[in-house]
């Protein structure tokens, strides 16, 4: 599969080969009411507009952030998989220079060194094809969401940037591919295989994110994109449950029960996993 599909249309070209680690305006929006007669506001209404000066070619553009004041967290994947009340914030971590075409997320967007610039102006500004659209959308719809997470991708690999960052970014477009199928709720014939096709997307990028973490934390130090040592070590036991790695999980899940360090909360997390996993294990018997 072509983790870059959709990436032409920016002059962008990689192959369905690229090797991801080779080396290593408004300040309220209408409110929409459900069926239920829930009164939801809209996307907008937790979004602002920033301008950021890129890094690459200088000039400044606007881009959609978070206004984090304004946003309810609900209780998470158990992947950890962040969840808030009406909104998918997974869609605005991203920047991306409509001019240049250099992209990353923000925890990474201004940290470039002079090699990297280099690097990113031949290969990526010098086949930009900008998009005319004169001013921002109202909010992010997820497949302008992911299409701008691949982008970054692509970005990352150009620049060499680290593997964790590199399967940080696989992780988030894989977990913006599973929104994308939650909002999928027909039962026609094009939905399903929409919602399937998310599926077989979300798990390439799930594979790739897996590897590329468990190849970090063996040559990074942490923390490893903001993580400490105990929540990467349970994101990597429930993405190995979720492959069926159910040795590798409870190692995992064993050090976090085992260690002086890992929260009460981490920990409740671990128990649950390790029951999941004993369930699992006796299931396949």
């Amino acid at each position: 599969m072509n983790l870059f599909a959709g990436l032409e249309k920016f002059g962008i070209k990689a192959d369905e080969k690229t090797d991801l680690f080779e080396e290593d305006k408004k300040d309220k929006g209408p409110v929409v009411k459900t069926s239920t007669g829930e009164e939801v506001p809209a996307e907008s209404s937790f979004l602002l507009e920033k301008a950021i000066r890129c890094t690459v070619c200088d000039k400044v553009f606007k881009t959609k952030m978070i206004k984090n004041g304004r946003i309810k967290r609900l209780e998470p994947d158990f992947d950890l998989r962040p969840r808030f009340q009406y909104i998918d914030t997974l869609k605005y971590d991203v920047s991306s220079c409509p001019f240049c075409g250099y992209t990353a997320m923000n925890r990474y967007f201004e940290h470039l060194t002079s090699a990297q610039i280099k690097l990113v102006k031949e290969q990526v500004c010098a086949n930009f094809k900008p998009e005319v659209k004169p001013e921002l959308p109202e909010e992010y719809d997820y497949d302008t969401a992911i299409e701008r997470y691949k982008l970054a991708l692509y970005n990352t690999l150009v620049k060499k940037g680290k593997t964790s960052e590199k399967a940080y970014t696989c992780l988030k477009i894989s977990w913006l591919l599973r929104g994308k199928a939650e909002t999928l709720t027909g039962t026609d014939e094009e939905t399903v295989k929409l919602k399937a096709a998310c599926k077989e997307e979300e798990e390439a990028f799930y594979q790739q994110a897996y590897d590329g973490l468990t190849k970090a934390v063996s040559t990074e130090m942490f923390p490893i994109c903001g993580m400490d040592q105990t929540t990467i070590d349970y994101l990597l036991a429930a993405m190995a449950f979720h492959f069926r790695k159910f040795d590798v999980s409870s190692k995992l899940v064993g050090g976090i029960l085992t260690s002086q360090s890992a929260g009460q909360k981490m920990k409740d997390r671990a128990y649950d996993m390790k029951e999941k996993i004993i369930a699992e294990i006796r299931k396949g018997k």
